[in-house]
C-alpha cells in the first residue's frame, strides 16, 4: 500500500547518500530506517547491530540462503 508523506528536504538529502552507500533507492533507504527503528522501539533490550543482524538473516532465510548449523 502506497501512502503519499511529506518528508524534509534534509531527511530525503540523508537518505539520498545513505541509500547510495548501501545500493537502496531513496524511498528503499527511509523504508530501512523505519523498521530499524521500529524494531529497535519494540526491543529496547538489544543493541542495534544485533537486530541489524537479525533483520538480514531473515532476509537471507526468505532469499533461501540457508546453511545447516553443526552443534558442537
Amino acid at each position: 500500500m502506497a501512502v503519499a508523506v511529506e518528508l524534509s528536504d534534509a531527511l530525503l538529502e540523508d537518505a539520498k547518500v545513505a541509500g547510495a552507500a548501501e545500493h537502496r533507492s531513496v524511498p528503499k533507504q527511509i523504508e530501512y530506517w523505519a523498521r530499524i527503528g521500529k524494531a529497535v522501539l519494540e526491543n529496547p533490550e538489544l543493541p542495534l547491530q544485533v537486530i541489524q543482524d537479525t533483520m538480514f538473516s531473515l532476509e537471507e532465510a526468505k532469499a533461501g540462503q540457508l546453511a545447516p548449523y553443526a552443534f558442537g
